[in-house]
């Protein structure tokens, strides 16, 4: 009776552990694993070692960040601290990595196998903001630049662990109001349709830089302010598919589901991967206050805590990047340009909106780290237990 019962357990024990470990599908890769992560510009000559940023970050519990390059500074101070990386190509070599395949594999070799798997880089991002950009000529090379770094990606065997894309802004869309109308723009769906083609095919999400700031900032006689901050307001409707808006980014969001769904590409997932408001302007840029970034900002943190989709999307998490850790104090452009940032240069806060910066960092990060460890270690002694109970005793 006991080897009969014993049989029994270790039968549909061995059964959980195959559905379980089914379930968990090694090759469906995500760069973003949870709902808020944020960018980690860098040109100013003011903020802290790309050591200290990690420390912030894990201080702060942002897990997923993403950079603009593949600086071996940050892949080295990321090294063992569990986030998770998200590194780019910039826009100055996708014809070189279009043009050359093997190139793309030196890049991909010496800027990501090579800091795997210390280093979390879960995802790699080709070229920004692309299409719908001044320079046309990078337009047609995007795609090949996109399969060469992929195809190496998939030789190196990882493609199991990090992900293919590119981010978008709005520049490619036309008719975005209402969201329902939303196309993507003559001449640019040429080369997008194809894009996506090859990202639905590799699982890869449609990634969007989306600011309601600079949709407030270019017409705000019509466009009521508490609408993009995520503020009471009477919102909008759909006519069309009879949804009602009462925020912009998820009609932003939708209207980039719209027109992918226009193009084909119905499953696809959006994500946002960059967005914010920024805290100081220009004598023409009165909506850059302090008090304006800190309530999108932490509205936009609310948002995202709560897990739900959009109204024409319900199921699909809203994701996003906040753009960004720091001010840029070197960054060209109008002064809201350089004044995005969530923390200053010291680490502290630019205003409250639920961090506590480095002041708290070293108890919260070994406390992190210690559950972390605890919760890792309890699954792997079960995990073992198990196993000598099934197959020892």
């Amino acid at each position: 009776m006991k080897k009969s019962l014993r049989f029994f357990l270790r039968f549909h024990l061995l059964l959980f552990f195959s559905v379980f470990f089914t379930l968990i599908d090694p090759k469906k890769v995500q760069a973003f694993t949870g709902t808020y992560g944020i960018n980690y510009g860098r040109i100013a000559d003011n903020i802290p070692s790309p050591d200290e940023v990690a420390v912030l970050l894990r201080a702060s519990k942002i897990k997923n960040v993403r950079i603009y390059d593949a600086d071996h500074s940050v892949l080295k101070a990321f090294s063992g601290t569990g986030l998770e990386l998200v590194v780019g190509l910039p826009n100055g070599l996708v014809k070189e990595m279009s043009a050359n395949e093997s190139h793309a594999m030196d890049w991909v070799k010496e800027n990501v196998q090579n800091f795997l798997p210390k280093t979390k880089i879960c995802g790699i991002a080709v070229g920004n903001e692309v299409l719908g950009g001044a320079d046309s000529e990078l337009w047609g090379a995007l795609l090949g630049a996109v399969k060469n770094v992929y195809n190496s990606i998939k030789k190196l065997h990882l493609d199991d662990v990090v992900q293919i894309t590119t981010a978008h802004s709005q520049a490619v869309f036309a008719n975005s109001y209402p969201p329902s109308s939303c196309i993507f723009k003559e001449g640019v769906d040429q080369f997008m349709k194809p894009l996506l083609d090859f990202f639905s095919q590799i699982g890869s999400p449609f990634c969007l830089n989306v600011y309601p700031f600079l949709a407030y900032m270019s017409d705000p006689e019509n466009i009521d302010i508490n609408y993009a901050l995520f503020q009471s307001t009477q919102g909008i409707d759909d006519s069309k598919t009879k949804l009602h808006y009462d925020n912009m980014l998820d009609a932003q969001i939708d209207a980039a589901y719209a027109a992918l769904e226009d193009a084909g590409f119905k499953k696809m997932e959006v994500i946002v991967t960059e967005t914010g408001w920024a805290s100081r302007g220009d004598s023409n840029e009165a909506a850059a206050t302090v008090d304006n970034a800190r309530t999108y900002n932490y509205n936009l943190r609310k948002r995202l805590a709560k897990k739900k989709g959009t109204p024409l999307r319900p199921k699909n998490v809203v994701k996003a990047y906040v753009f960004a850790i720091f001010n840029e104090n070197q960054k060209p452009g109008p002064t809201s340009e350089r004044n995005f940032g969530l923390f200053k240069p010291d680490g502290s806060i630019a205003y409250d909106i639920g961090f506590h910066g480095l002041k708290s960092s070293s108890a919260g990060s070994s406390h992190l780290s210690f559950k972390d460890i605890r919760a890792r270690d309890c699954s792997l002694i079960l995990i073992i237990l198990l196993w000598q109970w099934l197959f020892l005793s």
